[in-house]
């Protein structure tokens, strides 16, 4: 039986030399992949009490809806700015060149409610980190972060010291 890691390709030098780019892609394209993603996400709810998925544009839309749908969860989209209709809470966060902002809708999360958070990969951690603040921001508890894929050497755990962090795999480079 093949493992998760057996799915992801690995493309060296991309998109700088010395860069290992790991490419999630590669996952979605194989039915047996996508679902062993989803599969290993899930463990690692198997212990959490919750009421809400987030996940944050785009790839963790992919990978936070079907582990709400099984589990007869909301879904909260954590967007980019301005992509969202109604009245939203807002998050700026540092990139390695710049800021970014997120968004959710001021009601998607109501006070008091347990919510899970779920990407594709950690990297630096800013987005998530930001994803949490707005959660926090509107009264919900963030009880648990899941990530398809961690890039250990970029330390982005650092950010998110605070939470309960888990990784499915875990890459100790960039």
């Amino acid at each position: 039986m093949k493992k998760l890691e057996d799915y992801v390709l690995s493309i060296p030098d991309f998109p700088e030399k010395g860069v290992i780019f790991r490419d999630v892609t590669s996952i979605l394209q194989d039915a047996d992949g996508l679902h062993l993603a989803i599969e290993e996400i899930q463990k690692l709810l198997e212990d959490v009490e919750f009421d809400v998925v987030g996940g944050t544009e785009s790839r963790g839309f992919i990978f936070g809806m079907p582990i709400a749908y099984n589990l007869h969860k909301s879904f909260v989209p954590v967007r980019k700015a301005g992509k969202l209709p109604r009245e939203t809470v807002s998050m700026e966060y540092e990139l390695e060149y710049g800021t970014a902002t997120v968004e959710i809708h001021k009601d998607a999360i109501k006070p008091g409610q347990k919510v899970v958070l779920i990407d594709d990969l950690i990297a630096t951690g800013g987005t998530m980190q930001a994803a949490a603040k707005l959660v926090e921001e509107l009264g919900g508890e963030v009880v648990r972060i899941v990530f398809l894929m961690e890039l250990a050497g970029l330390h982005g755990r650092e950010k998110l010291k605070d939470y309960d962090v888990r990784s499915v795999i875990c890459y100790d480079g960039k």
